[in-house]
């Protein structure tokens, strides 16, 4: 109620129990006390002060409800006595319940008190009285002498027990303190959300008096945005009652970080009487927290970095997850660059880093993907850099740099760096080059960026990658050395069977061999590819007939036996047929004797040609490219079949196929299409279905390939072996046909000097020329007829030199006296490896230069 009677705008409520409009839209229920037809539980029940009306000569009036609860005694055996009794200790045990009302055992104190009121008016202090049951009941009194409307003077007592007194004493104690001492900003709005009262610490942490703050509400008191977020969260807890507890926000103005607690306050009729407010001011704990939290994520990132990195074998793939690691957790753009020879597995880097030594980028990241980001980071793309710039003083000093202004990113490789004009477009505004190093030698580069709104790398950041960069030196250092110990190991487990096999220019190989049966019972598929001079190579693949220790010996015999006579580079059925003749030599241990099935072909890049011929074997599968139809464009080779090797008695021969750009070849054992009680065409049937969908990868292709075969095939070996047919690059043969004259030599040494310029080999012209002009010399001399010159440049230059003549040249020991004699010695001091085969139309003489 307002001081005039009115209610007060915030309690339209009548006595009845109608409910309170909030101006906020918020209802609140008062209970009802049905008994006594009004609300219950407020201050004056709690303290329960009891009311004592007396005549001048201390004879009870008037006797309140709440005196009996307080005392025990009934108002019809109070009233008209008098309370002299009542003064003084208790009645000893076993005093009969409503006895007279004994007399005063000291009527000195009575006669005091009522001295004094007749005298002053009024009297206070602290009785003891005696409750009806006979224990004492110590009560707070305030006795005043008033007169009626007679003029007749009477006695008007309140009395409220001390314990009671004393605990709402010590509460309101307790809030005083809490207000004037607690270092807490401690505040209470009323219903409107008005400040009722404010403590010296809150009124500090905003900046104003406390007189300031009561009547006010925080809109007025705190910034705009501070206070709509406030008056929002307190609405809603005066609405609903939900606590907010330990809310940190940021503090008015921008000071720091506070965390605040609001309840709602009810009293005990449950009537919301507003709001409470705790304000702590959290700014060295956010701080605190906020450094945790980072030291957090860069652990964090650290131990992500260290797990995806650590296991990785593979340079360019450890590469790759390094910079895929810090993207976007700790930058928006990164890029691994390596030295040339370590992103192939080679030596360290023992020359100092200068402007042409040869970098690439084997690992990129990127918060999003585009044209300009392409340009900026390109998996694979050669970096170029100048020795002062920042890349090249990074990798000559191994110390980091942290760029952070455009004038230094112009700096960053050589002027005028596309790359660079790139990242500035894209807004990268602060980077960090980091040196990758192992053993005290830098590999390489890496190198991270920020761009747009994000916040500058600091030295706390340059910190962490540092520790990330000297991890992931370690990391691909090892990856480099274990490229290098699998290289070495495969080399030895060849010796059996080959657990990787060399890939030509143009030439796609994937490989599967799966066990047939476990223990010693090993059977005697083998595959191989055998890389030949000029860039061809032969892939074969065969079958020992039989299991076991003997078959599987006999299978690498055979195996050799191939490899060696492949070295001799004949014809495919020439190879079978000498293969063949050996017989029982490669048969040692095999008990019965010895048969095997086998396909042998070769292909040459630099004419799209494969030449095959088999042994009894299952018939090969070619695979056209790009097919766009539903038509299968998977067909067996149709090749004459012959028999297996150490059969006898029937020649093998060789079918030559032109092959498209692209086309896979698809060589297998019979454990891929051979099944228990299925016929084996219905096996190769569904091995060309397989095949007739798309090959994007032949990885994936022989995992496909493996998981068509049969549940309850027969327990048997499977090789298999696919091999994706390309050719050499546009422009990378060369050859001419020359006539037997003397203008030959001039003629072919002024051809093969204008291609080697054309292909950037001019390093290679002296001894090239040299070459060719001692074998079309000798060609000239002795064959008598059209002389043919080859030149294809493909992992080495390989230079060829035909004639009419069936009989191989033979390199002879000449003397000091002799005028000639010396050119095959010449041709096999100064070339690579050279060699000679046989045609269908001569002999062709051929050698081997390393490129530059």
């Amino acid at each position: 109620m307002s001081a005039s009677g009115e209610p007060s705008p915030n309690h339209a409520r009548d006595p009845y129990g109608d409910p309170y409009d909030d101006p906020y839209g918020a209802t609140y229920e008062e209970p009802y006390d049905e008994g006594r037809g009004q609300s219950t539980g407020t201050l004056l029940d709690t303290l329960r002060v009891a009311v004592v009306m007396l005549d001048t000569t201390g004879r009870v009036l008037l006797w309140s409800p709440l005196a009996e609860e307080v005392l025990g005694w009934a108002g019809e055996h109070i009233v008209g006595r008098r309370v002299g009794g009542l003064f003084g200790p208790p009645e000893p045990p076993g005093s009969p319940a409503g006895q007279e009302i004994p007399t005063i055992p000291d009527p000195a104190q009575a006669e005091q008190i009522l001295g004094e009121l007749l005298q002053s008016g009024r009297w206070d202090g602290i009785l003891s009285l005696r409750h009806r049951d006979g224990h004492t009941v110590q009560v707070e009194t305030r006795a005043s002498l008033l007169v009626d409307g007679d003029g007749r003077p009477f006695v008007l007592a309140s009395m409220v027990e001390t314990s009671r007194l004393r605990t709402l004493e010590h509460d309101l104690a307790a809030l005083d303190s809490l207000f004037d001492s607690s270092p807490l900003g401690v505040a209470i709005f009323d219903r409107d959300l008005r400040y009722v009262r404010v403590n010296e610490a809150l009124a500090a942490m905003n900046g104003l008096p406390v007189a300031d703050h009561i009547g006010h509400t925080v809109v007025e008191v705190l910034d705009e945005r501070s206070a709509t977020d406030l008056t929002a969260l307190q609405r809603d807890v005066l609405a609903t009652g939900r606590p907010v507890i330990d809310l940190v926000t940021y503090a008015p103005h921008g000071r720091g970080h506070r965390s605040l607690s609001y309840h709602r306050l009810v009293d005990r009729a449950g009537r919301v009487l507003g709001i409470s407010a705790t304000v702590i001011d959290v700014t060295e704990r956010v701080e605190a927290a906020t450094k945790v939290e980072r030291a957090r994520r860069r652990l964090a990132l650290l131990n992500d970095v260290g797990t995806r990195i650590a296991g990785v074998l593979d340079v360019r793939r450890c590469a790759e997850e390094l910079a895929d690691a810090v993207v976007p957790v700790f930058s928006d753009y990164s890029g691994v660059i390596l030295h040339a020879e370590v992103a192939d597995g080679g030596e360290l880097p023992t020359v100092p880093y200068s402007d042409s030594t040869p970098m690439r980028q084997l690992g990129t990241g990127a918060v999003r993907r585009g044209p300009e980001v392409e340009r900026m980071i390109r998996t694979g793309q050669a970096i170029s850099f100048t020795r002062k710039s920042i890349f090249g003083t990074v990798l000559t000093s191994g110390q980091p740099r942290m760029v952070g202004s455009e004038e230094e990113l112009l700096a960053t490789t050589f002027p005028g760096d596309p790359k660079v004009h790139a990242a500035i477009a894209l807004g990268v505004h602060s980077l960090l080059v980091l040196p990758l190093r192992a053993r005290g030698v830098v590999l390489g580069l890496l190198v991270i960026s920020r761009a747009r709104d994000r916040e500058p790398f600091d030295h706390d950041d340059l910190a962490l990658a540092m520790e990330l960069a000297n991890r992931a030196g370690a990391a691909l250092d090892n990856a480099r050395l274990y490229v290098r110990e699998r290289e070495g190991a495969l080399m030895l487990q060849r010796s059996l069977l080959p657990q990787t096999v060399p890939e030509p220019p143009g030439v796609g190989v994937a490989f599967r061999y799966v066990p047939g049966s476990s223990g010693a019972e090993v059977g005697g598929d083998w595959f191989d590819v055998i890389p030949l001079a000029g860039g061809r190579v032969a892939f074969v693949v065969g079958d020992v007939m039989g299991h076991g220790l003997g078959a599987a010996a006999t299978m690498g015999r055979l195996r050799t036996a191939v490899r060696t006579l492949a070295g001799l580079d004949m014809p495919p059925d020439e190879l079978l047929r000498r293969v063949n003749d050996l017989g029982d030599d490669l048969a040692q241990g095999q008990a019965e004797g010895w048969m095997a099935t086998a396909v042998y072909a070769v292909y040459d890049p630099s004419t799209r040609r494969v030449a095959i011929a088999q042994a009894g074997h299952l018939p090969p599968v070619l695979v056209e490219p790009g097919a766009e139809t539903d038509e299968c464009h998977a067909r067996l080779v149709d090749l004459p079949s012959g028999v297996p090797l150490g059969v006898g008695g029937v020649r093998f021969e060789t079918t030559e196929l032109e092959v498209a750009d692209g086309e896979v070849l698809v060589l297998y054992t019979d454990g891929l299409v051979e099944s228990r009680g299925q016929d084996i065409g219905e096996g190769l049937e569904r091995l060309r279905e397989t095949l007739c969908r798309p090959l994007t990868s032949l990885e994936d292709s022989c995992d496909e390939l493996l998981a068509t075969m049969e549940p309850g095939r027969e327990p048997d070996d499977v090789a298999l072996l696919m091999a994706r047919l390309g050719g050499l690059p546009a422009g990378s043969t060369a050859s001419w046909t020359f006539p037997a004259e003397p203008s030959a030599v001039r003629l072919a040494r002024r051809r093969v000097r204008d291609t080697l310029v054309e292909w950037g080999l001019t390093p290679l012209t002296d001894v090239t020329v040299l070459l060719v002009s001692e074998l079309v010399t000798n060609s000239l001399r002795y064959a008598h007829g059209p002389i043919g010159v080859r030149m294809v440049r493909g992992g080495s230059l390989l230079v060829e030199v035909s004639d009419p003549l069936p009989d191989p040249p033979r390199e002879r020991a000449a003397t000091a006296d002799d005028e000639g004699g010396r050119g095959l010695q010449l041709v096999a001091r100064a070339s690579r490896r050279w060699g000679t085969r046989h045609g269908p139309l001569g002999k062709t003489v051929w050698f081997e230069l390393a490129l530059p």
